[in-house]
């Protein structure tokens, strides 16, 4: 990509009423906009993040038996009234809307029910068993207050993932290997060392559930964990009663504030019995399948990741995930037709600062964006057939050939 041909500029002020630093950061950068309270679009640069993300996740998945999908957002009344959760009463986060013809849909805030109603096409005996099904899909939750830039938001980026088990045993097997995925997908986010599963309250059919909480300073929510952080809970789970089962004491513990980035949940028949997702077992008897369903927010992961790993000149993106590897920029006529040359070599790793701005600026942009090294091609370096290579989260800068350089791309 060259900075001449996009539309998205560095904004040296960012509203006042955006007081979340991620979304400041995002905004200043270009590469989210405000539409309103709780939506935000995602530009060019900031897609690209989204799409980096997903890919690291997608792989992960894939790796343990997951098939991708895509579910439809537009939601019917009676598959969420078989399991009681069409009643805005009983789940307040809808938004509902009525169709000009008569009639009544939703947008999806989650996806149990239209998988498992989908299921009852594909499963019919044990042989069909077991299914892991995901997807990457907008998700709209009327939440009251949306607040803290991209980390709550009315609509947003979520990867769901439910997996169909014939029995609890297998369920069980499967909930582990996603256990081990999401460690993986978290260290290569780069956030995988301040990244904690954790117990939390397991609802209806399972004593606990697990998320996975990042350390940040203006978290939501409050862990607790030991020592050796080899045990860590929520603040809800946080009890004398349960702490006595894993043979400790709160005195053992220490707080701290952190942002959930991921989920996992046994959900046994509690979907599957409503809406009749049944199977033929090896015996010939027809019992409910084994749920369990495994969320990630991926526009979240984004905002906990800019606003963690920010300075005070803007973002620092992890490699990994970065829009681009390399910032670009040619100083001089000899230095710009090289730059250009070197940018033709690999336009999907270097992002080539080609405005008409002096050098000062663009090295401003380079901050503001965090693109994790920033190559300088000037008359001075050309005298030695160099290129000015800085790495953003460190600052140190190094010389290299432009044969070194191009032997990386």
């Amino acid at each position: 990509m060259k900075l001449s041909q996009t539309f998205v500029k560095t904004l040296r002020d960012v509203s006042k009423s955006e007081t979340a630093k991620n979304a400041q950061l995002l905004i200043r950068a270009g590469y989210v906009y405000k539409e309103m309270a709780g939506v935000y679009d995602f530009l060019p640069l900031g897609l690209r993040v989204l799409e980096n993300i997903k890919n690291i996740i997608r792989k992960e998945l894939n790796n343990i038996g997951g098939q991708e999908l895509l579910l439809t957002t537009l939601q019917k009344p009676e598959l969420w009234q078989k399991s009681n959760r069409w009643d805005s009463k009983k789940m307040d986060i809808w938004f509902k809307t009525t169709l000009a013809s008569g009639g009544e849909l939703g947008l999806a805030p989650t996806h149990e029910e239209p998988i498992t109603n989908l299921m009852r096409t594909y499963i019919s005996s044990y042989k069909d068993l077991p299914i892991y099904a995901y997807q990457f899909q907008t998700k709209f939750r009327n939440e009251l207050r949306a607040k803290s830039g991209i980390l709550r938001t009315r609509e947003f980026l979520m990867k769901d993932l439910y997996s169909f088990s014939p029995d609890q045993a297998s369920h069980d097997k499967f909930y582990h290997q996603v256990e081990k995925a999401y460690q993986k997908i978290y260290q290569q986010l780069g956030i995988g060392q301040d990244t904690f599963e954790t117990f939390a309250s397991g609802g209806v059919f399972a004593k606990y559930s697990h998320e996975y909480q990042t350390l940040t300073p203006v978290g939501e929510d409050t862990i607790w964990y030991n020592h050796d952080k080899s045990l860590v809970f929520n603040d809800e789970v946080f009890t004398d009663q349960i702490l006595a089962e894993f043979g400790a004491t709160k005195a053992d513990f220490t707080s701290a504030t952190a942002t959930e980035v991921g989920n996992i949940f046994t959900l046994g028949v509690k979907y599957a019995e409503p809406l009749e997702l049944k199977f033929q077992n090896q015996t010939g008897q027809r019992q409910a399948v084994y749920m369990g369903c495994y969320g990630i927010g991926i526009s979240r992961l984004m905002g906990v990741i800019a606003e963690k790993y920010a300075d005070d000149k803007g973002l620092v993106w992890p490699e990994s995930i970065a829009p681009f590897k390399y910032y670009l920029i040619g100083i001089g006529e000899q230095g710009s037709k090289i730059a250009n040359e070197l940018h033709a070599l690999n336009p999907e790793l270097i992002l080539l600062d080609d405005r008409n701005l002096r050098p000062g600026e663009k090295f401003t942009d380079s901050e503001i964006l965090g693109i994790p090294y920033r190559l300088v091609i000037s008359n001075q370096t050309l005298a030695t057939n160099q290129i000015e290579l800085t790495n953003r989260q460190s600052g140190q800068t190094s010389l290299l050939t432009i044969d070194e350089f191009t032997s990386k791309l």
